[in-house]
């Protein structure tokens, strides 16, 4: 752990009403995940919280204010823990621990029985809880607007970027042709944003929440988590509470291959912003792979129809 980013933790905390009286030993900080952040876990008093400073760039594509709104919206729902402060001009935030709760990974998404179907009922939770976003959440301007910033950029696109991005068009047509309504929606379900206490999911993280089809949620855990059939059933049936119809299900795979379209861009933000965590060339060349090979496949043609039919 690097001894710059905690002082940076202790810094932060400093300047915050609840720690700014207190001494160095009394607080305890330790560095946890993050792909794009810097976040820490916190013990003080014999309370835990979690403490989230935002990494660099993230400013060009992320708005902390909607993140604030969105992650108090998703406390109130019941799916993600108490948020006891959020700064939206420095991305600062701080909430409360969940205790005995598993970070989960695909590997434990695997391992973990019963786990997709947890999150497929915290998302049912979210989607039906009456929680108003800010921000709305639309697919195809957002890829606009990732494309945008990364023309700024010394960055180019996988080949064939766009030639996918112009037959994504039909799949447009059949989203709007009998398109759901929007509801709150996590928008970014990589397994690391789900905590998972065996009794029940919480979901973290809102920096990419919006209104947005539901089946978006559902279609892109499955890929971050790369599921099985038999978990993504799981995950299915226990949010639907039974078997989906055609065009439900249609819209899932859709957006499986749709989220890999749109985080190839976002990949490649964080290879041009230089991001250490990982190869993000190899994780968006990856990822636009798969959105390739999915869009290909003979069943595809056939959920897009079934879409577009309603």
């Amino acid at each position: 752990m690097d001894d710059r980013e905690i002082a940076r933790a202790r810094k932060a905390l400093r300047g915050l009403k609840q720690f700014w009286s207190l001494d160095d030993s009394d607080i305890a900080i330790t560095r946890l995940g993050g792909l794009t952040n810097l976040v820490f876990r916190v013990d003080h008093g014999g309370e835990q919280y979690v403490l989230r400073l935002p990494g660099k760039g993230t400013e060009e594509y992320i708005n902390r204010a909607n993140e604030a709104q969105a992650a108090r919206e998703a406390a109130k729902a019941g799916v993600s823990p108490d948020v006891l402060y959020a700064d939206p001009g420095t991305g600062i935030m701080v909430t409360k621990l969940i205790d005995d709760a598993v970070t989960m990974s695909p590997g434990k998404f695997k391992s973990i029985a019963g786990s997709p179907a947890r999150a497929g009922k915290a998302f049912r939770k979210l989607h039906t809880s009456g929680a108003k976003f800010d921000f709305r959440f639309e697919l195809f301007a957002m890829i606009d607007d990732y494309l945008k910033v990364l023309t700024g950029k010394d960055v180019e696109l996988p080949e064939g970027y766009h030639d996918v991005l112009g037959q994504a068009e039909a799949v447009r047509a059949a989203l709007n042709a009998h398109p759901l309504p929007n509801v709150a929606c996590h928008c970014d379900p990589l397994c690391e944003n789900f905590l998972d206490t065996d009794k029940r999911m919480w979901i973290v993280d809102w920096e990419y929440s919006g209104m947005n089809d539901p089946m978006w949620d559902l279609g892109d855990l499955a890929v971050e988590g790369e599921f099985s059939s038999a978990q993504e059933e799981e995950m299915i049936h226990a949010y639907f509470g039974g078997e989906p119809t055609a065009a439900e299900r249609g819209r899932i795979v859709i957006y499986k291959a749709m989220c890999d379209l749109l985080w190839t861009l976002w990949g490649l933000i964080q290879h041009a912003n230089r991001n250490p965590i990982d190869d993000f060339w190899a994780y968006s060349v990856n990822r636009f792979n798969r959105c390739k090979a999915l869009m290909a496949s003979p069943e595809f043609a056939g959920h897009v129809a079934a879409v577009k039919k309603g």
